[in-house]
């Protein structure tokens, strides 16, 4: 189950240059392509003539032409031509039914997309990233399609002590087992915390201090701050300081932090689409070292992949089995108790929205 009135990304803007895009999203199969004002549009992917999928199509004049019989169709989901499209010698368009669109928005370097009832699709819910919007800060990311429920990734995130065993030779470390996290809820936000102190940077960590021109072979003070925000995204405040200068609140000279950018998107009950990435407000010019940072990044989340994908065939395999809670995974078990709880209040807001639709159609 997830929550279907919240606005997930979709896609990134280079996936649509000059084509269509087909997506699985929350269960509903959707093509997104640019419209002649370059706007992004999103409408379900079927053709109304033969039920072809239109994302097995091209785009013609910012129209979405179906690669089976050439019905073309619009952003608004109506079809706007089709080659000999005529009934008894009358253009019979009108007569081709809408299909269902979906509301899109693209900001912040994401297209961001609404699977439930577009009355309730409210532009100011989308999650706002200051960071994005900073031109001393740098990003980098890439997507990565998952075959795994999306709470098993939100789990991972919030729980970060598997990076001593998944992530040994580049961020994990034994020190990460001894210091013990801890979490609170804020609303609909949860935030688990974990602080180490005089420890040596992991390879990845070095690798930033260098790139942020400090030395790497000095004890330093370690941080993690996972914040998890519905429907389903984690940001990570990490980084590393030069001991003795106040860990997390030290001053840039002595410091190299960044957040860990996690929008996982669900494809269905079993598999995400989870776009990663790293945001950093050090030497945001260097392009290189976004590069080199994103390449890092790219191999570590790989690394968790795997486990993912078997732990999900594990449970599949096995219905009945319930699994084992620890004070490590706190962070995961208050995300999924707020998911819980959003998903009744959406259950309840969409039939509210029904009845009403119901009474004024009567």
């Amino acid at each position: 189950m997830y929550l279907k009135n919240t606005w997930y990304v979709a896609c990134m803007p280079d996936e649509l240059e000059g084509k269509p895009l087909g997506r699985q999203v929350c269960g509903e199969k959707i093509v997104f392509f640019r419209g002649p004002d370059g706007q992004v549009a999103a409408v379900e992917d079927f053709c109304p003539h033969r039920g072809a999928p239109l994302s097995l199509g091209f785009m013609r004049d910012g129209h979405l032409v179906c690669g089976y019989h050439g019905l073309t169709i619009g952003g608004d989901g109506r079809c706007a031509s089709m080659p000999g499209l005529r009934i008894d010698g009358v253009s019979a368009i009108r007569r081709v039914p809408e299909i269902r669109r979906f509301p899109v928005i693209e900001r912040y370097g994401f297209v961001w997309v609404w699977t439930g009832d577009v009355e309730l699709a409210d532009p100011g819910k989308l999650h706002h990233l200051a960071w994005a919007e900073d031109a001393n800060w740098a990003y980098g990311g890439g997507l990565y399609h998952v075959n795994c429920d999306y709470r098993l990734m939100i789990d991972n995130l919030m729980d970060l002590t598997h990076e001593t065993y998944v992530h040994a030779s580049s961020i994990g470390q034994p020190e990460i087992e001894d210091a013990a996290p801890t979490t609170r809820v804020d609303g609909d936000h949860v935030i688990t915390s974990r602080f180490m102190e005089n420890i040596k940077p992991p390879p990845f960590w070095a690798t930033a201090l260098r790139g942020n021109g400090l030395a790497d072979d000095v004890p330093c003070d370690r941080w993690q701050i996972c914040r998890f925000t519905p429907p389903s995204h984690v940001m990570i405040d990490v980084g590393v300081a030069h001991a003795g200068h106040g860990g997390f609140d030290a001053d840039p000279q002595h410091r190299a932090g960044s957040i860990v950018v996690d929008f996982i998107t669900p494809e269905s009950d079993t598999s995400i689409w989870y776009f990663w990435g790293m945001a950093r407000n050090f030497k945001p010019e260097d392009t290189e070292l976004t590069a080199r940072i994103r390449e890092g990044q790219a191999k570590i989340f790989s690394e968790d992949l795997e486990i993912l994908e078997a732990q999900q065939r594990n449970l599949l395999a096995n219905p009945g089995r319930k699994i084992l809670n620890l004070n490590i995974d706190a962070g995961g078990v208050r995300s999924r108790r707020i998911l819980e709880r959003l998903l009744e209040d959406e259950q309840r807001e969409r039939a509210a929205l029904r009845e009403t639709q119901e009474t004024s159609d009567a």
